[in-house]
């Protein structure tokens, strides 16, 4: 039994993939497990990473490293493709306020674990990075400040490290608790109904501006009468296409710029719901008709761009109308509708919706791929030659007054930057950033796994005797604070001065702590995606934030 007593103890490469695949596999299987309807994910692969480190089963020290650091790159990457087609669009109305909020709390947090790490004997700065990350469940903030302790301390950097996984795990749990504790007492506090919130939400929905609104009216205005398709769109200043026109013999067109719109012309409008008094004013009464069960020969498909030489190219650029006879009427990006403005730039990977004859159609998709197989590729070299020049922006060294050594922003920082600005901008350059959902998530489920498992492995040996103490006690006392406190200051400012809904204000809360346990428990109590499109609107300045900030606390503090 040798071979299988060398698995659990020895040195080998076999031994150091077998206890990491064990570790995992039992992490992901209890982090499913709920209590009171949450569950911490991939999050328990750290504390059974910590109680086999305890049992003493140890990886090789270099191997450790190395995994740990691929693992936060893999994860940081990933988050940055995600995020960074809406990254800088996350700021303009309504986001504002969402982000400004966020980083209001970020702000908080940071300001008390300062004060207890100052009021506190015996509590360092680097633990109480530790802690802060634990209690606001932000992983990659811990090892963005592991990855800048090892720069800047040397050898001591292996047990500070330590110590700053325990305050972690240590925090972790009732950071938790404390975030969906927070949720329920603004409701309580503010006597919220979640049905009302959640019918207001649904009111607003339907009255979206965002989404394209499709009518049919019949031409009865005399104004236009005998007026070409171009001439119309200078005379109704706003954004706006026409998909089809019946005519009053019947016959069912493609418009062009120099179709002629004649009286009792019928014709299928897509537009902006905000905008549709005025149509209703300057062409006609809006009327009923199933486009789809005409017999005439014009059909619409969804056509999917994956064709990486189109990245970048304007919509006009492809001559439709001319070129190909067809109309596009809409343009679905990531699950959202966009207008099929001329201006728009394509990416791999939208879906445009076409109107026209069949062949047409079939040349037109031939011209833009359409080939969910291509689509569904990963593209490698997008990923690693940006892990490359993530690395490479990671290790430029800023000199930054008032701080004894460089700032880098090191393996967490790198990545996380230059991945947010090939996932809004790569098209620019021709990098096709398309991944799809199961691979991006796949890549982050790894690497977050990998990473969790190595600090739980490297912290595991002393774990017991630092935490299970009063020391332990105090840290997790300090995390529930450094969670709550501020949290509190957030959601009553939210609720009472900017009256923010319900169900937005906790996806904010569960996006500000970048937090998917509180995610789950707000869309679960709210019903619908309100949530989710909060959590999406400030969670990539929240983790750009909180990753940074991990590592200036240490720069400057440390």
């Amino acid at each position: 039994m040798n071979w299988l007593i060398d698995l659990f103890s020895g040195s080998s490469v076999a031994h150091s993939i077998f206890i990491y695949s064990l570790v995992v596999a039992i992490g992901v299987i209890l982090g499913k497990v709920k209590i009171a309807g949450v569950s911490l994910g991939a999050t328990f692969v750290l504390f059974v990473g910590i109680f086999a480190g305890h049992l003493g089963l140890v990886i090789d020290p270099n191997t450790l490293k190395f995994i740990q650091e691929f693992g936060l790159i893999l994860f940081i990457f990933s988050i940055g493709l995600q995020v960074g087609p809406s990254f800088f669009s996350s700021f303009k109305e309504g986001g504002m306020t969402l982000n400004g909020l966020a980083v209001l709390l970020i702000v908080l947090n940071v300001a008390v674990a300062l004060v207890i790490s100052y009021v506190v004997d015996g509590v360092s700065i680097t633990d109480m990075v530790g802690i802060l990350s634990g209690a606001v469940t932000n992983t990659p903030g811990l090892g963005a400040a592991q990855q800048t302790v090892i720069e800047t301390q040397g050898d001591a950097a292996q047990s500070i490290n330590e110590s700053m996984s325990m305050g972690y795990a240590a925090a972790y749990p009732l950071g938790v608790v404390g975030i969906i504790l927070s949720m329920i007492l603004v409701k309580i506090i503010f006597g919220i109904n979640v049905d009302n919130e959640s019918k207001t939400i649904e009111d607003e929905n339907t009255q979206s501006q965002l989404q394209p609104h499709v009518v049919t009216y019949q031409v009865t205005n005399k104004l236009i009468f005998n007026r070409t398709i171009q001439r119309l769109h200078s005379i109704i200043d706003h954004n706006f296409v026409i998909s089809r026109i019946k005519k009053a013999s019947g016959e069912v067109v493609i418009p062009k710029s120099e179709t002629v719109i004649e009286e009792n012309d019928l014709l299928l409008i897509v537009m902006s719901v905000q905008d549709r008094e005025v149509f209703d004013a300057f062409i006609g009464p809006q009327v009923e008709m199933n486009w789809e069960a005409d017999p005439a020969p014009v059909v619409s498909r969804r056509i999917v761009v994956t064709k990486s030489e189109l990245s970048g190219r304007k919509l006009g650029s492809l001559r439709l109308r001319n070129g190909f006879k067809l109309n596009v009427t809409r343009v679905n990006r990531a699950g959202l509708d966009l207008m099929a403005s001329p201006n728009l730039s394509l990416q791999v990977g939208d879906r445009l919706t076409a109107v026209g004859n069949i062949d047409d159609i079939n040349r037109l998709a031939e011209k833009l791929g359409n080939s969910m197989k291509r689509l569904n590729e990963p593209n490698m070299f997008t990923m690693f030659i940006g892990i490359f020049m993530g690395i490479l922006v990671g290790s430029i060294p800023l000199v930054i007054p008032g701080i004894s050594v460089p700032v880098k922003l090191g393996l967490a920082g790198g990545p996380l930057i230059v991945a947010i600005l090939l996932g809004r901008y790569g098209y620019k350059i021709k990098l096709v950033t398309y991944t799809s959902s199961s691979a991006n998530l796949l890549l982050r489920e790894l690497g977050i796994c990998l990473f969790l498992a190595s600090v739980g492995l490297a912290a595991g040996g002393d774990f017991a005797s630092t935490v299970f103490n009063s020391r332990g006690l105090h840290w997790v006392l300090y995390g529930f604070i450094i969670t709550f406190l501020p949290l509190m200051i957030v959601v009553t400012l939210a609720r009472g001065k900017f009256k923010l809904n319900y169900c937005t204000l906790m996806g904010l809360v569960a996006g500000a702590t970048t937090d998917p346990p509180a995610l789950s428990y707000a869309n679960k109590t709210a019903g619908n995606d309100a949530p989710s499109v909060a959590y999406s609107t400030v969670y990539p300045l929240t983790m750009f934030l909180r990753v940074i900030s991990a590592q200036i606390l240490i720069l400057a503090f440390a």
